[in-house]
């Protein structure tokens, strides 16, 4: 166990991320066994991998969860999380970047860059996540490395710089020629437990490697003065410094190297592990929060940590947390800064995959699981009581569909109940509401696959069986003009009265931008303790909809006068004045109903391209691209997601089971005035 702080040089936190299907947990399967965690290769494709250990992401062949797991390379401990890359789950590449120090992006040697790699790039560009590239599958037919760095630079905007050239290609794929040592490594079996051997770089390639080495170079050298003066000068510049040329590059964010490889074949993923080692930071190389005299947090400063999952399982609830300085240890007292609870920690464990070795402490720099923290939910921060301090919350996305959930028998009422709280409690993304109206539950999400596993979890892990409705997109109503109204609720029917005057003015705002409340109010013609209530009334009435009962977003209401009573006046008086000067306002002021809209990408075989981008036209979708992807042609259309439901079996159909889609939320767009109509009716 690493008691001292000093160690945190040799401690990687980093996620493994990319599109799904481009072998990121078969990556992570090589990685165990290569570190000796494992002591056999886990495969996605039979069900047997160490990091999909969920019965779920053994039968879709998926990474639903992302995964903990701690191994060792060369002397680096690195705690390792495996994320999913279906957009339905993508809360958990968000919540995992948050905490990590840096990230391995695996592509596609065929695919290049796909869209999820784009969506968790800018994630990791959000959190400012150093990364290295892994470009993999290139055993593939149609698999190459040069025109995947290309992609990268125009998709990403990024500077890419390769450490390795493939040797060979496609099934002919055998090595790479290492561009710091212009040493060959061959991979002579597929078999992983054969090592590769080192060679001179092959005849054929001893021209592109120098041309790709003198490349590499001239990007190090810029990022150390005293090595740029020797380049200058026509030194030759060793290897141990343009190796430290690197890592400053990536810690910097100046550039990202790009390693090749075939993760399947067993082929590039040792070279892939010392570059980890040696290029990505360690806790110590990032300052964090709260650390403005650009020093990293310690050990040794007030403990400070951020819960950023939960599982719950038959033993109770394990919260991950990141701990971002001091110590925490067994039986400590702990305050959640996010709530103003303590909490006291029952057991500390460090996590290899389905596997768990007790900790007696943390230190700063740890990622472990927590055990015994009842009300810590993800983004809640975790810090010593007589320290009070509040970390960057994690952002969760707003859901875009929904389903209506009962439980099949009533006396599976309490026990559904009990089973959504743990699931609300282990993925933010999800939302639960009760329809008052029809006494529905329902429950919303980021898209079908993540509402049907969570379902699916309902039934088999919490033994509860539910009736479900079809898949409901989740609809906004916004504004498109200002528009202001003046109205007093009076009520007198014996015992105390009820009196509020408003006038309310009511702006639209971007997309994007919610709901905002000000106050013009001068004078205290509306007393300052009235005032919440009416901001209060607003929310209420706007949750609620007007056109069509979906809740109204992107507008700016601002309470501009008012008047209230000595003894009448009281906040419900002002929240229902509030309510009905909303409706009225909002129903002048150009209601409309707004659709999510979805970037879906198709790659088809070209045969099928006309079918395919006609089939999209009828769904509503507005074609913005067209392209080739090796031999097959890919569309790039926005559509409305309603449109969608059930299109992955048409599909199908259309280009016989051969064409593939991904899709992802764009922007919210407003709903065509025919089908507003019907969503009114």
């Amino acid at each position: 166990m690493r008691n001292s702080r000093n160690n945190n040089v040799h401690l990687r936190n980093l996620g493994v991320i990319a599109h799904v299907d481009a072998g990121k947990t078969t990556t992570t399967e090589r990685i165990l066994f290569y570190t000796g965690e494992s002591h056999r290769i886990g495969e996605v494709h039979d069900g047997t991998a160490h990091m999909d250990f969920d019965p779920q992401e053994q039968k879709r062949g998926i990474t639903i969860n992302s995964a903990a797991v701690t191994v060792h390379w060369k002397g680096t401990q690195l705690n390792l999380i495996d994320t999913p890359g279906h957009i339905d789950f993508n809360i958990e590449v968000n919540r995992s970047l948050r905490v990590l120090d840096g990230a391995v992006v695996v592509f596609d040697g065929v695919a290049g860059v796909e869209p999820q790699t784009e969506t968790n790039w800018r994630l990791a560009d959000k959190y400012h996540v150093p990364r290295i590239a892994f470009i993999n599958k290139l055993d593939r037919v149609g698999a190459d490395f040069h025109r995947v760095v290309a992609m990268m630079e125009e998709r990403l905007g990024v500077r890419v710089v390769p450490l390795q050239i493939p040797i060979g290609a496609e099934g002919d794929f055998r090595g790479v020629v290492d561009l710091l040592s212009l040493r060959a490594r061959i991979w002579d079996k597929d078999d992983a437990s054969a090592p590769y051997r080192e060679a001179d770089v092959p005849a054929d390639l001893a021209e592109p490697a120098a041309r790709a080495r003198a490349r590499l170079v001239e990007a190090v050298v810029e990022q150390d003065d005293a090595a740029l003066q020797a380049y200058v000068n026509g030194d030759d510049i060793a290897v141990d410094v343009l190796r430290a040329g690197i890592r400053k590059g990536v810690l910097a964010g100046a550039f990202v190297p790009a390693l090749a490889g075939s993760a399947f074949k067993n082929r590039g993923v040792e070279p892939l592990l010392d570059a980890v080692v040696d290029y990505l930071p360690s806790p110590d190389d990032i300052v964090r929060e709260g650390h403005s005299d650009g020093k990293p947090a310690s050990a040794e400063d007030p403990f400070a940590a951020l819960a950023f999952k939960v599982v719950t399982d038959d033993h109770g609830a394990k919260v991950f947390v990141r701990v971002y300085s001091g110590r925490l240890g067994r039986g400590d007292v702990v305050l959640n800064s996010s709530t103003g609870k303590t909490e006291r920690v029952s057991r500390l464990y460090e996590v290899h995959a389905d596997k768990h070795i007790e900790r007696d402490e943390l230190v700063a720099g740890d990622i472990a699981a927590v055990v015994g923290l009842k009300d810590t939910l993800t983004g809640h921060t975790l810090s010593d009581p007589a320290h009070p301090v509040v970390l960057e919350q994690i952002s969760v996305p707003e859901p875009v569909i929904h389903v209506a959930i009962e439980p099949k028998a009533s006396a599976d009422q309490q026990g559904l109940s009990k089973a959504l709280q743990a699931l609300l409690r282990e993925d933010p993304s999800l939302k639960l509401q009760h329809d008052a109206e029809s006494g529905q539950t329902i429950l919303s999400g980021m898209g079908e696959l993540q509402l049907e596993v969570s379902i699916e979890k309902l039934r088999a892990r919490h033994g509860v069986n539910v009736s479900v409705g079809r898949p409901q997109v989740a609809y906004r109503e916004t504004i498109s003009r200002s528009a202001e109204v003046h109205h007093v609720h009076k009520k007198q029917s014996g015992g105390p009265g009820q009196f509020a005057e408003v006038t309310l003015q009511l702006e639209p705002l971007r997309r994007g931008e919610g709901i905002r409340f000000d106050s013009r109010i001068v004078g205290g013609a509306v007393p300052r303790e009235f005032i919440p209530a009416v901001e209060a009334g607003i929310r209420r009435a706007a949750q609620a909809g007007v056109l069509a009962g979906f809740p109204a977003v992107d507008f700016v209401a601002t309470l501009v006068d008012g008047s209230f009573h000595e003894r009448d006046s009281s906040t419900l008086a002002f929240e229902l004045a509030a309510m009905a000067a909303f409706r009225e306002a909002f129903a002048k002021a150009g209601p409309q109903v707004l659709e999510p809209v979805m970037a879906v990408e198709v790659i088809t075989p070209a045969e099928y391209l006309g079918d395919c981008i006609g089939d999209l036209n009828r769904r509503r979708g507005i074609v913005r691209g067209q392209g080739q992807r090796g031999n097959a042609a890919t569309i790039e259309a926005q559509v409305p997601l309603k449109e969608m439901f059930g299109y992955i079996g048409n599909l199908r159909g259309l280009s016989s089971g051969r064409a593939q889609y991904s899709m992802q939320l764009d922007h919210y767009g407003v709903v065509p005035a025919g089908e507003m109509a019907a969503l009114a009716s």
